[in-house]
């Protein structure tokens, strides 16, 4: 190398482990710039584009933002002055790193959307010398509108770079032993720390339009292939999948949670726990769509307990299961 070429780091290998995103605060203008950038991408919002930009701008994205701005501040982590999602996600990066970080090795995280984002952790680990970089979207269960998209960001950033790392994408989870061996633990400690006997435990997952599945997207088939697993693992109590966050007025994978904790209870199904397997980390949609507003629905029409078992969050197994999907790939 000539004295007057610039230092080039190199021979590091790179792990980006990615979650769906957080808005920057609790504020009406991050709430907004948040949404825009989530219901701007194609793979979420499958309609014209050009229609989709109007009734986006004009009225969703005036009055959304104060709804969504209001479930976050009900969860919002205000010592640490972030979401749980952005906390348990850097929580993940952090014990990853010492599990398996090393001088050659570099972990870090980004957000689909929000910060920090795919594209400026891309390219500061292309600066520390990563040659080789492996991403981890943090979705057991393939989706377009989740796995995909992260693909897309990447494959955009890396289009624009002269100097391109070998590229490695871990693939969907949802039958993984050690994934599956996570939730049914977390589902028998739960078990041992209430005082009642559970009729049902609700596995809810977040929904996708139906035409989307008709289109031949297959997360339906992961989704209840989880819970069949977990079933087989954990049969002391039926478990039964439901889908939760429908948007808009066209239909969405069935049975929707919200509509089931309004008629377990005329079944005589009084007494429930629910837990999301599809979320790697306790977000708006859990602690706020099914710990606050789950749980107050269920009560009102007639249940009695209700217990929302936590994410895998930054536990043991999780990081267990996260070494071993990644080791394997490095």
């Amino acid at each position: 190398m000539t004295p007057e070429h610039p230092k080039v780091n190199y021979g590091k290998t790179g792990i980006l482990i990615i979650n769906l995103g957080t808005p920057d605060s609790t504020n009406w203008l991050d709430i907004r710039k948040y949404l825009k950038e989530f219901l701007s991408d194609r793979r979420v919002i499958e309609v014209n584009p050009v229609i989709w930009q109007v009734i986006l701008n004009l009225f969703i994205l005036t009055f959304r933002p104060s709804k969504t701005a209001k479930a976050y501040k009900e969860i919002w982590m205000k010592d640490k002055n972030m979401s749980p999602l952005r906390y348990f996600t850097e929580r993940q990066a952090e014990k990853l790193s010492e599990q398996i970080g090393n001088e050659k090795i570099i972990v870090d995280f980004a957000m689909r959307y929000g910060n920090p984002s795919i594209k400026s952790k891309i390219h500061k680990l292309h600066k520390e010398g990563c040659e080789n970089l492996i991403i981890f979207p943090l979705y057991p269960q393939y989706a377009a509108a989740t796995t995909a998209t992260v693909c897309d960001e990447v494959y955009r950033t890396l289009m624009k770079m002269r100097w391109q790392p070998n590229l490695k994408i871990i693939p969907h989870y949802e039958s993984e032993p050690l994934y599956i061996e996570a939730i049914k633990n977390s589902i028998k400690k739960k078990v041992n720390e209430i005082d009642w006997k559970p009729d049902l435990i609700i596995a809810s997952y977040h929904g996708i339009p139906k035409k989307y599945f008709d289109k031949g997207d297959p997360y339906h088939c992961y989704c209840h292939k989880t819970t069949r697993l977990i079933s087989e693992k954990y049969s002391d109590i039926e478990i039964k999948t439901t889908f939760q966050s429908r948007f808009g007025p066209q239909e969405w994978l069935q049975p929707y949670t919200d509509k089931t904790f309004e008629t377990l209870p005329k079944e005589g199904k009084k007494n429930i726990l629910v837990i999301c397997p599809g979320f790697s980390s306790d977000c708006v949609e859990t602690l706020e769509e099914i710990s606050i507003q789950g749980k107050e629905s269920f009560i009102n029409s007639g249940g009695e307990n209700f217990e929302m078992i936590p994410c895998l969050n930054d536990s043991e197994d999780h990081i267990l299961l996260f070494k071993h999907l990644l080791t394997k790939n490095i």
